[in-house]
């Protein structure tokens, strides 16, 4: 499977829809309202269109680490190195994400987006690798720099997930096969 090369953008439309996803009326927009009707707005576009749009998002299907659930979650995310790259920041709040937590559990995840279809193997990126992601991130007008800000006062690390193909050698690999 080929993975399109995505970033984070930096266009106009980019730098205000990100300085309204740090207001408090658009925080609660897209944690309330967008994680509600995105999944059903995504699979109707083919993955065009979320409530964080220019930015793309990508649907996470995951199964929960306790209940053994299926669950979906829109996510931002971007590419690199041909991997799928997610930052579990859960708004700079002092926990991270749940979905974080059962994609630790359970690394096998179907991703759906645009131009990205399939099964693919989630593993946390550390140290220096973690810290080049982050700041691609943070580069692109996006509020991971204050989402940063907000969870480094709660003394929090805002992890950094990669997803790769599961039919790739370096998935297979990764699955111990």
């Amino acid at each position: 499977m080929s993975i399109p090369d995505v970033g984070l953008g930096h266009s106009f439309a980019h730098r205000v829809i990100a300085q309204v996803a740090v207001s408090s009326l658009g925080l609660r927009f897209v944690r309330d309202l967008g994680a509600r009707i995105d999944p059903t707005l995504m699979r109707l576009t083919g993955g065009r269109v979320s409530c964080v749009w220019p930015f793309p998002a990508v649907l996470v299907s995951h199964v929960g680490a306790r209940t053994g659930i299926s669950r979906t979650n829109a996510v931002v995310y971007f590419t690199d190195q041909g991997r799928v790259v997610l930052i579990p920041s859960n708004f700079g709040s002092a926990r991270n994400p749940a979905w974080y937590h059962n994609v630790k559990a359970n690394p096998i995840v179907e991703l759906y987006g645009r131009g990205i279809r399939g099964q693919f193997v989630a593993e946390e990126v550390y140290g220096e690798e973690r810290d080049r992601l982050f700041a691609r991130a943070k580069g692109a007008p996006g509020p991971y720099a204050k989402y940063e800000e907000v969870a480094g006062a709660k003394a929090r690390s805002i992890p950094v997930m990669t997803f790769i193909p599961r039919s790739s050698s370096r998935a297979a690999i990764a699955e111990g096969q």
